[in-house]
């Protein structure tokens, strides 16, 4: 078994015995359900508007190299730059040569999972550059030296006494601080962190072609003031973050709002189109968009799992998963968790290594049920499955378990031969890790072969 699977499979027994942490996960979760329902009433038809936004996502992926294209000439119009990277090194080293030649000191990031995917922070304090996460979510996970938990929420598994004792530990806050004073003192310091830093950072919720811009959207303004006060502005984005058109806004804005927080519309949506023209009183000297790939072209040239490109991050899938409410979301040990992140990971980051995660789910559905663009997420966990199986990526005793097993099932004197209690023995000797974490499997007495002939048996 891979290192990861190992790991994955210890964190998440510990994290799914944990009351505790599963008591706050499923309460957040949980103010999440509440609100969802009256951000849908917005939708006359919400069917008709996911379907929607699913088939233009569909057109932006199924052309996405025209897209990106055209997004490069229209940004560049304006006098931004556009660096193409390839994996997440050439990334780091782009960033990294801006940030040189900008003798950069201080960084200030915002609404950027693709940066948590190339570990941007550690390269940049590895070169002497401090980067402060300014989404107070992330902040938070920051000071406590911990990735995101949550695509949207990235401190979800933590209570509000829980803040207070990492601010009391970090910053020297009063231990007894409320909610509204904790958020009063992250925002001091970071306001601070925007004067001095030079360079901001930030990711885009979506990439717009036909206008060459970039959207983003946030709750808490630290996105803009990450664009407007640093000189120099970096936009780090996956290709597949692509829209056609900035009318599209209209029905991504209001889907992204509802599915992610409940919303009607986030508190700020922003377009930005380039650095400060000569006519405008703000903004940042220099705007430099880096499109990532980093294995997303694997996931392109894939037809099955091509759909998973079509995610606009909103956590919906998250928020609905069992498995997720039950083990949280570092026990997944990759950027992304999650249903979406089980899909897109062992693609990204190779099926080998991760493909245990599109194993670790139910397949209930229900995440496909809840997806705000309709990607049928349960399906393509079970196309992982298969590719990993037909790539050869099994054990040799599994593979001899399964084929013992059609034997068996293929052979009407092989599933009639011995008691149920023969059969308990073999299949529970043979499947030993089912037992781990399951009761043993148990057959009756008779096979329905045997019980049938025994009552309709001729005279």
């Amino acid at each position: 078994m891979q290192e990861t699977a190992k790991t994955f499979i210890a964190k998440s027994s510990i994290k799914a015995a944990d009351l505790e942490h599963r008591r706050k996960i499923n309460f957040n979760i949980g103010k999440y359900n509440d609100v969802v329902p009256k951000g849908k009433e917005q939708f006359a038809d919400l069917h008709l508007a996911r379907e929607r936004a699913k088939n233009l996502k569909w057109r932006a992926i199924e052309t996405l190299d025209q897209q990106l294209e055209e997004f490069e000439l229209n940004f560049s119009k304006r006098g931004g730059r556009v660096i193409w990277a390839e994996n997440a090194q050439q990334a780091i080293d782009e960033i990294l040569a801006i940030c040189r030649e900008k003798n950069c000191k201080t960084l200030v990031k915002s609404k950027s999972m693709v940066t948590e995917e190339i570990h941007l922070n550690a390269a940049l304090e590895k070169n002497g550059i401090e980067s402060i996460e300014t989404d107070l979510g992330e902040y938070i996970q920051q000071l406590d030296g911990e990735a995101p938990y949550h695509i949207v929420t990235p401190a979800m598994h933590k209570s509000k006494e829980d803040v207070a004792r990492l601010f009391n530990q970090k910053l020297g806050t009063p231990i007894s601080l409320t909610p509204e004073e904790l958020t009063q003192v992250a925002r001091k310091i970071l306001r601070e962190k925007y004067v001095q830093a030079e360079v901001g950072v930030t990711g885009a919720n979506f990439i717009i072609s036909d206008i060459g811009a970039i959207a983003v959207t946030e709750n808490e303004g630290n996105a803009r003031l990450s664009c407007a006060f640093p000189k120099t502005h970096i936009v780090v984005v996956g290709i597949e973050k692509m829209i056609p058109s900035m009318t599209d806004l209209g029905l991504f804005w209001p889907l992204l709002a509802t599915y992610g927080t409940g919303q009607q519309i986030t508190v700020y949506n922003t377009l930005v189109t380039g650095p400060r023209q000569e006519n405008e009183t703000d903004g940042p000297e220099e705007m430099v968009v880096i499109l990532l790939d980093n294995g997303r072209t694997n996931i392109l040239k894939n037809p099955k799992q091509r759909e998973s490109l079509y995610c606009i991050r909103c956590g919906a899938c998250l928020n609905a998963c069992p498995i997720y409410k039950n083990i949280g979301g570092h026990a997944y040990g990759a950027t992304y968790s999650g249903p979406i992140g089980s899909v897109i990971t062992p693609h990204l980051q190779g099926m080998e290594d991760y493909k245990h995660l599109s194993f670790a789910s139910s397949l209930c559905g229900n995440c496909t049920e809840v997806c705000s663009v309709k990607i049928n997420l349960h399906e393509l966990l079970l196309e992982n499955r298969h590719e990993s199986v037909a790539e050869g990526l099994t054990t040799f005793s599994e593979r001899m378990a399964w084929k013992i097993w059609k034997l068996a099932c293929l052979k009407r004197g092989l599933m009639n031969m011995g008691s149920g209690k023969l059969k308990n023995k073999v299949v529970n000797g043979l499947f030993k890790g089912w037992k781990e974490n399951r009761s043993e499997l148990e057959f009756s007495a008779k096979t329905f072969n045997q019980l049938w002939k025994e009552r309709y048996k001729k005279g």
